[in-house]
């Protein structure tokens, strides 16, 4: 797909599952990470250890997910200058992208110390589990660098509509941190520390390669580094940058809270959500491979100025995203007993997981609109309606869960979530008319 340069292309259901399909498969192994680093630590037997790497991967998920914006922008960005077959503009922004990169990650590495602690505490750590979460944080916090030039470069071969190439570098990725979670906790017995170290060599390696994908692409006589000064796009980056980071830290804030409340609730609640969580990043991976497909398809119909294109790729990734659903949904119902199993010995947590495992089954229909939503805005790059809704569905959220914790407890939590997904898919798709209109006052013929 990337060959074909400006001008209107026909959308296609295989179009759709060409870039759908390896972003999906891509995407399934990132939760399987998750969920083989949680194994790993759980095989220790030890719950607050289980807890304190949660809480230690959320601290991440916070940081690393708030600064995906560097993925999307770079994405709706490249696929625009696709569908405007400007190749120039497609190295200047990968160029911005990295350099933004470099200087997010260097800046997390020397400020990790009060990050790291803030993160453990605003996360309602107690003594049990407050020292294997900083354990786990201070070694993976050095792959910051690295994680944030892999955001890059993936975000702009899949605006370039190279989802095989996303899949190889995603594949690398995970593959390097199960094999080097497996060897340096159970082999080497280096605990806790051992998985965050396992995930920052994977991300090493991972960007030696991802740069070696850019060498191989872009001439090396296109590298306009006066660009790095250029205001006009350093203010249109920064704009669409800061919208999608507060957009981003929002969905954090939400799932951060979600595992704060949960550890308010006792070691064995917090273990048990934990666990379930890991079906829910399943879930999210399933959805974000047809987002990603909205993403790069809307994107390049943006660039190009068809309408017509763009309702379509709107009109049949809804389709997919629904029907992506359904099938998560349906396999995590039947596959969630024999994991929780695998996860854990600790009988009491499998328990409680059986017990809250139906919110898990309806998250994925509840949130397939949403996903679907969120890659045709950013590859519209929408970026400031976005950030809106999405901290109108946060508010709607916490609101939820203040009126429903106090008499249903962790029920009450998992409702909140599915409310505060049901709330992002509403407002996304009531604000996608006028949005449409106003980014195609003329379509042509």
């Amino acid at each position: 797909m990337s060959g074909a340069r400006g001008g209107d292309f026909p959308v296609t259901h295989r179009a759709v599952l060409t870039i759908a399909v390896p972003m999906t498969i891509a995407y399934l192994s990132t939760p399987l990470v998750g969920l083989v680093s949680t194994g790993v630590i759980g095989q220790l037997g030890d719950a607050a250890l289980l807890g304190g790497v949660a809480i230690g991967a959320v601290v991440f998920d916070v940081v690393f997910t708030s600064c995906n914006f560097l993925r999307g922008a770079t994405t709706g960005f490249t696929a625009q200058a696709v569908g405007a077959g400007d190749r120039q503009e497609e190295q200047d922004v990968l160029l911005a992208g990295l350099g933004i990169a470099l200087l997010l990650g260097i800046l997390l590495v020397l400020f990790q110390g009060p990050i790291g602690v803030l993160g453990v505490s605003l996360l309602g750590a107690d003594r049990s589990t407050a020292s294997p979460a900083l354990d786990y944080f201070s070694a993976r916090v050095w792959s910051a660098p690295f994680v944030f030039i892999n955001f890059v470069v993936f975000g702009w071969v899949l605006g370039r509509g190279e989802a095989l190439v996303g899949l190889l570098l995603q594949t690398v990725l995970n593959a390097a941190n199960i094999l080097l979670s497996l060897l340096l906790v159970l082999h080497y017995d280096f605990g806790v520390a051992g998985a965050g170290w396992a995930s920052a060599l994977a991300e090493v390696l991972t960007a030696g390669l991802s740069l070696v994908v850019v060498a191989s692409r872009m001439p090396a006589a296109g590298w306009r580094f006066s660009e790095l000064a250029n205001r006009r796009r350093l203010r249109r980056l920064g704009g669409v940058n800061t919208d999608m980071m507060i957009r981003s830290l929002a969905l954090l804030v939400g799932l951060s809270f979600f595992t704060r409340q949960s550890a308010l609730l006792g070691a064995d609640v917090l273990a048990a959500n934990t666990i379930l969580l890991r079906f829910y990043f399943v879930a999210i991976a399933m959805l974000d491979g047809v987002a990603m497909a909205a993403e790069q398809l809307a994107g390049r119909a943006v660039g190009a100025g068809f309408r017509a294109t763009f309702d379509r790729v709107v009109r049949l990734t809804t389709v997919w995203s629904v029907l992506f659903a359904l099938v998560t949904s349906a396999g995590i119902y039947l596959a969630s007993d024999r994991v929780v199993a695998w996860v854990t010995p600790i009988e009491d947590i499998r328990v409680l997981a059986s017990v809250y495992l139906p919110y898990v089954v309806a998250l994925p229909l509840a949130g397939a609109v949403a996903f679907q939503m969120d890659g045709v805005f950013i590859g519209a790059t929408w970026s400031r309606e976005m950030r809106n809704m999405m901290l109108v569905s946060l508010l709607v959220y916490l609101l939820s869960w203040a009126a429903l914790a106090p008499f249903m407890a962790n029920h009450g939590l998992w409702l909140a979530l599915l409310i505060f997904h049901g709330m992002r898919s509403i407002a996304f798709r009531a604000r996608l008319e006028t949005l449409t209109s106003r980014t195609f006052p003329v379509s042509p013929a």
